[in-house]
């Protein structure tokens, strides 16, 4: 198991910021948002501010969010339309939408100042499924061959349908922590008693392909799940619906706080359904931050000094764990 330090303090995450977050494919949004020539999406990966843009010629690029000057940043966190440049808000410096230096505004004659040195840094983009994907890393492999499971696996059982509605939770654990308490069904029984009525959770399967845990388990005439979910490495998941599914995003907001960031695409002709949907997806993220904040707060007494997992459950953890350790240098 990974030492229980690595849950706790600032050195661990900046190790997962460093050594994981910033080297893998991060989702940062929905396609159809970046509609238009100047639409943006702007977030923090791995602790890095980056911006996803549409260009004049109808394509996506990505940059970190930074000024060449002295570091403003070019446009606030969220989404909008920067029109036919970004402008740095802290001293008013251009970039046309290829990441080229436009304009140092009102800068002054400088000795050996080349505009063309002082373009913005690129970030790599990528889309799937209409999702869009950032990653910080110019070497890793294309996105494709991180999805390239679900693809194979599901096909058109992952339909395209609108993002009907975004909502933000907050979790008082390390990350790794949620992460772990969604790769297993361990847990269902004692912790979600509610979920049997939705899916068979005697029959809860769970089996790893490429970098894609996936979960299945049959659902029940009136369930509300499908009764399939994917996580994708390192931190998102897949979680099927009747009419939809939601795409979850697992983040470190600080080395005991994570946030889940929810993007529910769901089908326009059943948006009646959509209230049924949320009030079971609200019960089981509850019930998720009641246990994973109460092992939080066990792992910080420091009491614990490490277990063991389950070969018949928690195999996912002991490839996730083993992952970690390879990435972060744990």
């Amino acid at each position: 198991m990974l030492p229980v330090d690595h849950y706790t303090g600032q050195d661990a995450l900046l190790a997962d910021r460093l050594g994981i977050l910033r080297r893998t494919w991060q989702f940062i949004g929905d396609a159809a948002s970046l509609a238009a020539p100047g639409d943006y999406l702007a977030d923090e990966i791995g602790g890095a501010p980056v911006v996803v843009v549409r260009n004049a010629e109808g394509g996506l690029a990505g940059f970190h969010n930074v000024c060449r000057h002295r570091a403003g940043p070019l446009v606030a966190d969220g989404s909008g339309n920067c029109g036919e440049a970004f402008t740095c808000r802290y001293h008013g410096w251009r970039y046309a939408l290829d990441g080229r230096l436009r304009a140092a505004t009102d800068f002054g004659a400088a000795a050996d100042f080349d505009p063309r040195d002082f373009g913005l840094f690129p970030v790599r983009v990528e889309t799937w499924r209409g999702l869009v994907f950032v990653n910080l890393d110019s070497a890793a492999a294309p996105l494709a061959e991180l999805t390239a499971p679900v693809d194979a696996a599901w096909g058109p059982r992952l339909p395209t349908h609108p993002l009907t509605e975004r909502r933000v939770h907050r979790i008082g654990c390390n990350w790794k922590t949620y992460v772990e308490n969604y790769l297993e069904g361990y847990h269902l029984p004692m912790v979600h008693p509610e979920f049997d009525a939705d899916i068979v959770v005697a029959d809860y399967q769970v089996r790893i392909e490429g970098s894609v845990v996936f979960h299945s388990a049959p659902a029940r005439d009136a369930s509300v799940n499908a009764g399939l979910w994917a996580w994708l490495w390192p931190n998102l998941a897949i979680n099927t619906y009747r009419h939809g599914f939601m795409v979850e995003r697992m983040t470190p907001v600080g080395a005991s706080e994570t946030q889940l960031d929810y993007f529910y695409f769901f089908d326009p002709a059943r948006t009646a359904e959509l209230a049924e949907m949320f009030l079971v997806s609200d019960r089981v993220t509850a019930q998720d931050k009641q246990i994973c904040e109460a092992v939080r707060r066990n792992l910080d007494a420091g009491i614990y000094g490490g277990g063991v997992l389950s070969p018949k459950h928690e195999q996912a953890l002991v490839w996730f764990q083993a992952r970690v350790a390879a990435m972060s240098g744990a």
